[in-house]
């Protein structure tokens, strides 16, 4: 049914890729991807792909620049193996919050990523809930830009009690996707206004909106060093709400992100594997992971019979 279809993985999402392979009922592509001696990045493709439809599951997360260049040379690989179509499947886009030049002199290295992916020789390319969504249009191929939100949705609905619920954007910039989601669950909404004075640290200003004697959920596409998301649950609960949870698709958790986290006083942080959780977070409790494979193996196998994926979009 899928025989001219592959599916490959870096070292970052090998085990996203086997369950995205698994809910195809296909075996996962056979490759090497280690290093030399000198850190080399070195990629064998050990089986046939000539005229395939080939998918490479690689989040650019940490460590970033090895994750990157991994994928790079595995779709340079394929391209030389003679593969009919080459589609990185890109969970987590890193290098996605510098889209613009914020100040002079600085560099837009999502443009620049997006600029490599293309001269590797990838033909089309799928990513989750990009940072900043002009960022499809760094490329002049096909970008599937997936949502995460079905999923954080139906977990929501499942287990929080919607009729006292707030949802809380982190700051101005996420007040589109608060209010979508919002509006899906019949919920209210919050703004915490805030002024960063330096990269990953975020000082709290205050909350716009009515949060005392609420279940508030603070919703965001990643969370990185979590000091956003704590100083933004401390405002919120000092404004009288029950509790705080966090909801994100990206769970980066560098740093001291993990240290925070267990220390604050946020109840649960959802997260979605598009980063593969390892040590310290995978084994904290407050965060609760939710598979992002049934959203990627759907649009894959859509993307393969040259189906729309419109709908999961929404």
């Amino acid at each position: 049914m899928l025989e001219r279809m592959r599916i490959f993985s870096g070292n970052s999402n090998r085990v996203l890729a086997g369950d995205i392979c698994r809910k195809l009922g296909i075996s996962p592509g056979v490759a090497n991807v280690s290093t030399f001696s000198d850190g080399e990045t070195r990629v064998e493709i050990d089986e046939n792909v000539r005229g395939m439809d080939v998918f490479v599951v690689q989040s650019t997360s940490t460590p970033v620049n090895n994750s990157l260049m991994e994928l790079l040379i595995m779709v340079d690989a394929l391209k030389r193996a003679s593969a009919d179509r080459i589609t990185p499947v890109i969970p987590y886009y890193g290098y996605a919050r510098q889209d613009r030049k914020a100040s002079p002199r600085a560099p837009i290295t999502a443009k620049l990523v997006a600029d490599l992916l293309t001269a590797a020789g990838a033909n089309r390319v799928m990513s989750v809930d990009l940072h900043a969504g002009q960022i499809q249009g760094f490329f002049n191929i096909p970008v599937d830009n997936l949502y995460a939100t079905p999923i954080l949705l139906e977990y929501v609905k499942r287990n929080y009690d919607i009729t006292n619920l707030i949802i809380v954007s982190p700051d101005t910039g996420g007040v589109v996707r608060a209010r979508a989601f919002a509006k899906r669950l019949g919920a209210t909404l919050a703004i915490v206004d805030k002024r960063r004075d330096a990269p990953n640290e975020s000082e709290v200003m205050n909350v716009i909106g009515d949060v005392k004697d609420k279940r508030a959920l603070i919703l965001d596409d990643m969370v990185d060093t979590a000091g956003t998301v704590v100083q933004a649950a401390d405002a919120i609960k000092n404004e009288g709400a029950i509790d705080v949870s966090v909801c994100c698709t990206h769970p980066v958790l560098s740093g001291p992100a993990i240290d925070r986290v267990k220390s604050s006083i946020i109840k649960e942080i959802i997260v979605t594997d598009t980063i593969a959780l390892h040590g310290k977070a995978r084994s904290c409790e407050k965060i609760k992971i939710l598979s992002i494979a049934g959203v990627l193996s759907e649009a894959i196998k859509r993307i393969y019979y040259n189906e729309s994926i419109s709908s999961l979009f929404i």
